[in-house]
């Protein structure tokens, strides 16, 4: 990082963006354990995904998609070990090609371990980053990795690229939970979008605010920014705060001289790891 204090930047991703279902970006910075959200940007493109990934420094980003695949997923299928390899010949795969190949591994295996998964996996609670639907997060590797690699952003502990561009590897859903537990807050579905799924934004924003997790974080917003955040039944902004809020722990981690912004020592440099986790 530069003397500058860093932009922090928290991605809700998406593998197909749309004007209706955009990537969101939630803006901010931190201090003093505090993190303020400056604002949401929209993206409703993957090109407009890549000009943004490619503005100058200093900024760091958790970004909701997995940055890799489950070792012994990739030892089984003969894929390259080295991550740099493993990305380039994963980003030349189509989507059809990944879907066949991860139902063909999946097939081979018996109920109750279709999938295989990452370490960081269990203590994030995180859906396995070969699964293809609900949610396709394979897509989002495929999409998403490949352009933070084009745009020579810092990837700890996996690659090294421009140290005032950093991308981590976030998922809301493990602050999300520690909130709410098996609470749901968010649908894409508008029959889904119940006044119980209200309840559980506004709880969870306020816990946020309030600073009540283990990050010890406390979130800052105005009230038309929290009115946002509640009155969008997606949670697609929301998801991107949280991914903002892991990115201001990570800053504070580094900050506190933490290697590796507070991931883990002896991480998988193939598999990667969700920051927090």
């Amino acid at each position: 990082m530069t003397a500058a204090t860093p932009l922090l930047v928290g991605c809700d991703f998406s593998s197909a963006p749309t004007r209706r279902k955009p990537i969101v970006l939630a803006l901010g910075a931190s201090a003093g354990g505090r993190v303020q959200l400056s604002r949401l940007l929209h993206l409703a493109t993957l090109d407009e995904f890549d000009d943004w990934l490619r503005q100058p420094g200093p900024w760091l980003g958790a970004f909701d998609l997995p940055f890799g695949l489950p070792r012994e997923l990739v030892e089984q299928l003969g894929w390259p070990l080295a991550w740099p390899a493993l990305m380039t010949h994963y980003a030349a795969l189509s989507r059809a090609d990944i879907r066949q190949t991860f139902a063909a591994f999946c097939a081979a295996r018996p109920a109750g371990g279709k999938f295989a998964h990452r370490a960081t996996d269990r203590p994030a609670g995180s859906s396995p980053s070969m699964k293809w639907v609900n949610p396709p997060v394979a897509y989002m590797l495929h999409a998403g990795v490949p352009r933070l690699l084009a745009a020579g952003v810092h990837l700890p502990g996996l690659h090294e690229g421009d140290r005032t561009r950093v991308a981590l590897e976030a998922y809301p859903g493990l602050l999300a939970r520690e909130v709410l537990g098996n609470r749901s807050y968010k649908s894409d579905e508008r029959l889904k979008q119940t006044p119980e799924r209200l309840i559980a934004r506004k709880d969870l924003i306020t816990a946020l605010e309030m600073g009540q997790s283990r990050l010890g974080l406390r979130l800052k917003l105005t009230h038309a920014q929290r009115d946002t955040l509640v009155d969008d039944a997606s949670g697609d902004g929301l998801d991107a705060v949280l991914c903002l809020v892991q990115a201001a722990w990570a800053q504070m981690q580094h900050a506190q001289g933490a290697p590796c912004y507070g991931l883990p020592a002896g991480v998988d440099p193939l598999e990667g790891w969700i920051v927090t986790a």
